[in-house]
């Protein structure tokens, strides 16, 4: 599978929104990530439904929304409504997390469980199956523009291993510090898709910064020559 793009819509300018859904669109991105934060799982608050609401007639990306918010279980067919495509939901913020994969499933989307910096692979042995994709974060959740941590490539091989020992279907998503610079890299090691903000909204050219993401050249293969 070719690896995918989802812009965050966190780094967007909203004094521009007009064009800022006009580069979602033209661009090469496979979907859109939107980040929901409610100030209590993680301090800061986005914004919620009715942003969601209000941009999903017009933009023709799927949406991959980011679920950083205390009890997700109280919201999901609310998200659904609102226009989620794929819904993802914080290990950390699930005290059942079957039956909150479960629900989001019954209400036809996607389902992802997020891991933070500091939560470990090995905890995701028993729900590896039910899921559809893995985010790994790269930052600590929250803000934009952080340094990326690079103990992330380390986490990225574990979770490939883990969901090649079970069988699972599941992508493997990473956010928090991506850029053109270490997209390959991160494809290389085992990503599936890749979420960029400031990378993508703030270059001089976002359209083409997408671009770069999506199609750069392979490593080459390693030579059998001593």
């Amino acid at each position: 599978m070719k690896h995918l793009i989802a812009p965050s819509l966190l780094a967007a300018d909203f004094s521009k929104m007009e064009s800022q859904i006009e580069i979602i669109n033209k661009s090469e991105a496979d979907w859109l990530h939107l980040d929901i934060m409610d100030g209590r799982f993680v301090p800061n608050i986005s914004f919620g439904m009715p942003i969601l609401k209000s941009l999903r007639p017009h933009i023709d990306k799927p949406f991959d929304v980011h679920l950083m918010i205390v009890e997700p279980d109280n919201y999901i067919s609310d998200f659904k409504k609102a226009g989620a495509d794929l819904l993802n939901v914080h290990y950390e913020a699930c005290t059942h997390l079957h039956r909150t994969i479960d629900a989001i499933k019954k209400e036809g989307m996607q389902a992802g469980v997020t891991l933070n910096p500091h939560t470990p692979v090995f905890l995701l042995e028993d729900i590896i199956t039910e899921v559809d994709l893995v985010l790994l974060m790269s930052v600590n959740p929250g803000f934009g523009g952080q340094k990326f941590i690079e103990n992330t490539y380390k986490k990225i091989a574990e979770l490939k291993a883990l969901i090649e020992r079970k069988h699972s279907r599941a992508l493997i998503q990473v956010d928090g510090g991506v850029t053109v610079s270490n997209a390959q890299s991160l494809i290389n090691s085992g990503a599936d898709v890749l979420v960029a903000g400031s990378a993508i909204f703030n270059a001089p050219n976002p359209i083409q910064a997408v671009k770069e993401m999506k199609h750069f050249l392979p490593d080459p293969p390693a030579s059998n020559l001593v």
